[in-house]
């Protein structure tokens, strides 16, 4: 068998990139408590009170995934502190930063106290991936309906605050951002050779912006006329998300019960933005999700078109309204040019090139990952790694039964 592939290397450029990562959500959360005080501040409690709802609820999420991972996870890869201190953190809302900062104490000893032992880069790999998973729930679960809200809030009042328009710029940053960071951490788990190039981290960061920015934009237009329509709205679009999700068969969650508030989140993110959930080529699905949207959209604009009285005031609505949908085209042009040209080739050219269960030694097919000690392996993100980078079908059922093997060794 060949030497299994090592996970890959956490270095200082890393280490930077994850305190830059901590720092931006605690200025994001800094931010969000700003907008919330001048909302109370200039006597609009209700819309206060809704921005804290909105940080509480995507909070509250995150945490409890957070903490049915750490029940979850080997015993040898918690931190080493008492069960109750994380339970308590957790009901704090601070496991996130938590581990945030439990990964940095990680990171900076793989980087400067030279562990150079491959555990500890497994472990610092397996930190991460989490924590990239946590930020993005949390970000679609608080950003884009914080975005929406302070979009409507803007639009209704006719002007822009400081702090909101601080707000918008960091939250659209996070958004995309945690797309990327999310799309990156899976990409570890194939060969060095697939990592994202900066030329497709651009794209790949545009084509999201692209397709975020006009969604949000008619659904808060929708608000300006019709908020307690957003209130019907919302929940039918994501009910359908959910029986979406659920009648692809996800299995990221330990049982059945954390798996429903997993596809749940998943819906709220898909309400917004697309996210695969299934294995197997994504081409009709996505079809699928970006013709819903698009009509979803259209229609939210149309209503929106057909209450508006023109006005000076507001004149400059219709030609914002009038590129949402080019921008729209325009992100998923960029997403067809990423997928075609820097996404990694979805078949195998040479299916008995897989001898090992690493799959080393193809050329033309993705190879993912082998771990010989499957406690060192986030098995969530290898799950959503194996439904963002499906094998051909000989190679899956290759890399099926060697973690099947693995698995039964052990």
């Amino acid at each position: 068998m060949s030497p299994r592939a090592a996970p890959p290397r956490f270095g200082p450029l890393q280490l930077a990139l994850a305190a830059a990562g901590t720092a931006a959500a605690a200025l994001d959360l800094c931010m969000d408590g700003w907008v919330a005080a001048e909302y109370a501040r200039r006597g609009q409690p209700g819309w206060a009170a809704l921005s804290l709802s909105l940080l509480a609820a995507a909070s509250a999420a995150a945490q409890a995934c957070s903490w049915l991972w750490l029940r979850s996870d080997p015993p040898a890869l918690r931190p080493a502190v008492p069960v109750a201190l994380l339970a308590a953190l957790h009901l704090l809302q601070l496991g996130f930063f938590f581990r945030c900062l439990h990964a940095l104490k990680v990171g900076w000893k793989v980087c400067w106290a030279k562990a150079e032992e491959e555990d500890e880069q497994r472990h610092m790999a397996f930190l991460s991936h989490d924590i990239s998973m946590l930020r993005l729930f949390e970000t679609f679960l608080e950003n884009t309906p914080q975005l929406t809200l302070l979009l409507y809030i803007i639009l209704r009042t006719n002007k822009a605050e400081l702090s909101q328009g601080l707000g918008i710029g960091t939250a659209f940053l996070c958004v995309s951002w945690s797309l990327l960071d999310y799309h990156q951490s899976l990409r570890s788990f194939l060969q060095d050779k697939y990592e994202l190039s900066l030329g497709s981290s651009i794209i790949y960061f545009l084509w999201n912006l692209f397709l975020i920015c006009p969604r949000i934009l008619v659904v808060a237009l929708f608000a300006l006329l019709w908020p307690y329509g957003v209130a019907l709205h919302f929940p039918l679009v994501w009910l359908a998300m959910f029986l979406w999700v659920s009648l692809q068969g996800t299995d990221f969650m330990e049982s059945s019960g954390p798996e429903q508030l997993y596809r749940a989140m998943v819906a709220v993110i898909l309400y917004f933005s697309w996210f695969n959930v299934a294995q197997g080529r994504t081409l009709y699905r996505s079809i699928i999700y970006h013709s819903f949207i698009l009509v979803d959209s259209t229609l939210l604009t149309l209503a929106w078109l057909w209450g508006w009285a023109p006005s000076e005031e507001y004149s400059y609505l219709l030609p914002v309204v009038s590129a949402a949908l080019p921008c729209y085209l325009l992100g998923l042009g960029l997403r067809v040019t990423y997928y075609k040209w820097l996404h990694p080739n979805m078949q195998v050219q040479q299916e008995g090139s897989y001898d090992e269960v690493d799959a080393s030694g193809g050329s033309g097919g993705l190879e993912f990952r082998s771990f010989l000690e499957p406690d060192l392996v986030n098995r969530r993100m290898q799950w959503l790694a194996q439904t963002q980078f499906p094998l051909s079908q000989p190679a899956q059922q290759h890399f099926v039964n060697g973690a099947a093997a693995v698995e039964s060794a052990v």
